[in-house]
């Protein structure tokens, strides 16, 4: 009667801690990346009631919804992302709710803990906005130009032909064609101080189309005492790439330069499906950055959750690494969040589960009570 009791009271006990976490799933319903939880109930040895053996993570997804924040990643398939504290110790987690701090560093917006990827080189690394927020000037080293210069037009200029220095310092150049006669173009290149910095001829044959060896110059820009050569193009010999002369068409010569800018600051940046961090300085620079680094382990439900969102029970023997959509991991939606796995009916359902069973549990300590008093008073009115 007393072990009754017992097994009563363990009831209650039980019941209460499965309650316990049935009230943690249902108030982190709304938490990113939070994965609900199980207790599983065992039965102690000798029939002596019930106890809470532990708890184990429910492994399916939740549901991924948009944010328009670029710095929101969600996993749509297998992994957890990993973090680093300033210990050095790593936290895995599923909510990819991340920020840049003070420092330019991403890291998760609860904890403040560093975002691991992978660089160039395969290390795992902290993803620091510092080693991209520019892109260093490029010299412009060539200029192609394209059109009909009139065979019949006495002097022809191709006015702002913008081109940059090893500096990132921009200059405008001009371009004055001289018809000399017989297909024969005296070339003059001019900065924008009206210096003299190239000169040559191109020279077409019978057909308008440029001849080998006349089909370029060189011009050379002095920069801070040193010199920048730039050449100009007009085309390749015998093709109509670049520049050809023609009768009976008006002239429309334009320049295009082939390369170099000034320097170029991030405008916009995005996770791909793949992890990696994109940034876009201008319409044709861009630039792959780290690619977030991801771990899975092959007890999924055996990990405790740690500090809300965080995963904890990994040894760093049982973890794999890998990277967004190779080897089974999943791929990555940016600007995106997973929300948590709890689904609220089955809550509802456990709670009435488990009041039931207190109720039960309660009942049969009453029970007991009662037959231990009618026992007393049998006994003490013998």
């Amino acid at each position: 009667m007393f072990q009754a009791l017992y097994n009563s009271l363990s009831g209650l006990f039980s019941f209460s801690r499965s309650l316990n976490t049935v009230s943690n799933n249902v108030a982190n319903m709304n938490t990113p990346g939070f994965r609900g939880s199980d207790a599983f109930f065992s039965n102690v040895n000798g029939g002596r009631g019930t106890r809470i053996s532990g708890e184990g993570l429910r492994t399916q997804s939740g549901d991924i919804r948009q944010t328009g924040n670029v710095t929101d990643v969600a996993i749509d398939g297998e992994g957890y992302f990993m973090l680093r504290d300033p210990d050095g110790n790593v936290h895995y987690t599923r909510a990819g709710q991340f920020r840049f701090n003070e420092e330019g560093v991403l890291v998760d917006s609860v904890n403040g803990y560093e975002v691991m990827a992978y660089d160039q080189s395969g290390s795992l690394v902290s993803i620091d906005m510092d080693d991209y927020r520019a892109i260093p000037a490029v010299a412009t080293t060539g200029v192609h130009l394209t059109g009909n210069i009139a065979s019949g037009s006495t002097t022809t200029a191709v006015n702002a032909i913008t081109v940059f220095d090893a500096n990132g310092a921009s200059h405008t150049l001009t371009a004055t064609f001289t018809n000399t006669g017989s297909g024969v173009f005296q070339v003059v290149v001019t900065d924008e101080n009206g210096a003299q910095i190239g000169n040559g001829a191109v020279h077409f044959d019978a057909s308008g189309l440029p001849i080998t060896g006349f089909n370029t110059i060189t011009a050379n820009l002095s920069v801070a005492g040193a010199t920048q050569a730039i050449v100009f193009n007009f085309g390749t010999p015998g093709t109509l790439d670049g520049m050809y002369s023609l009768n009976g068409a008006s002239s429309n010569v334009t320049a295009r330069v082939d390369d170099g800018h000034g320097v170029l600051g991030a405008t916009s940046m995005r996770f791909d499906e793949k992890g990696v961090l994109q940034f876009v300085y201008s319409a044709s620079e861009r630039r792959s950055g780290p690619q977030l680094a991801l771990a899975r382990f092959p007890n999924e439900s055996a990990l405790q959750l740690d500090g809300g969102r965080l995963i904890s029970g990994a040894s760093v023997t049982e973890r794999e690494l890998g990277r967004p959509t190779q080897g089974g991991f999943g791929r990555i939606a940016g600007g995106s969040l997973e929300m948590s796995n709890v689904d609220l009916t089955q809550e509802f359902a456990d709670m009435i589960i488990i009041q039931r069973g207190y109720q039960a549990s309660s009942r049969v300590m009453s029970v007991s009570n009662e037959m231990l008093d009618q026992l007393y008073n049998s006994t003490r009115g013998g």
